[in-house]
């Protein structure tokens, strides 16, 4: 089966802009994301997914660095952006990754999209549970549902999030939330805010030696100085449709 971890990305970000070009140790915010996701056992290729917009051509280039593809379409319908890209690269499976997750931990991705081929599903997802921290959310869904999403989603936020109208419709779709061993989600590890940067510096800068670093090590860091989760407790995360 081939699976393909698309990774979307763009300049443009009312509370961070430019958040994924930022750089963070020796590389972007976006080249630690792709080097994570190419660290995923499971996945033969990983595509960069950006928009047409002149400003997002360096993500293009970003790409091109680390040795991977990229496809261009609409700065708004990430949704068709997906499934142009997953249809171009002949993917069976997509692995949805977002470009504001440079703690994405190899390891929980690789165990989610493990579970999700042995059973067949058509969608499986450990964000939906709600037992992992936020920023080291992976979706793992077949061609074949995103190609639905993308010929009957018709609300604006199914076409700007992408796989809402999979967990949406239990009726349509066969789908499973993957739980944690325990209950991470105080942890917020995503880059949406100034706040956020600030933690995920900091985070780099005690654990990152050049090589990838895994969630236990983050939560034993934080564990350790309970104080470092202050720094974003009060970030909101958004809702779909705001």
């Amino acid at each position: 089966m081939n699976t393909i971890a698309i990774i979307q990305a763009r300049m443009g970000s009312n509370r961070l802009p430019g958040k994924v070009m930022k750089i963070l140790g020796d590389r972007s915010v976006l080249g630690h994301v792709i080097k994570r996701c190419l660290a995923i056992p499971s996945v033969n290729q990983v595509v960069v997914a950006t928009s047409n917009l002149e400003e997002d051509t360096i993500i293009c280039q970003e790409a091109e660095r680390y040795g991977v593809s990229y496809y261009r379409g609409s700065q708004e319908n990430v949704l068709s952006r997906y499934y142009e890209a997953a249809k171009e690269n002949g993917a069976e499976n997509i692995v949805r990754i977002t470009s504001d997750c440079p703690l994405l931990d190899p390891n929980i991705s690789e165990s989610v999209i493990s579970h999700f081929l042995d059973n067949n599903f058509d969608y499986s997802s450990s964000g939906l549970s709600g037992t992992f921290p936020r920023g080291l959310d992976t979706e793992v869904f077949t061609f074949y549902a995103l190609e639905r999403c993308y010929l009957e989603a018709t609300i604006e936020y199914e076409h700007e999030h992408v796989t809402p109208y999979i967990y949406q419709h239990p009726e349509f779709f066969n789908f499973y939330k993957y739980y944690n061993s325990e209950d991470d989600s105080r942890y917020r590890l995503t880059l949406d805010t100034p706040e956020d940067w600030k933690l995920i510096q900091l985070i780099y800068k005690e654990l990152y030696k050049g090589e990838i670093f895994y969630w236990e090590e983050i939560r034993q860091l934080l564990k350790n100085r309970p104080e470092l989760m202050m720094i974003n407790e009060g970030v909101k995360q958004k809702i779909l449709g705001e």
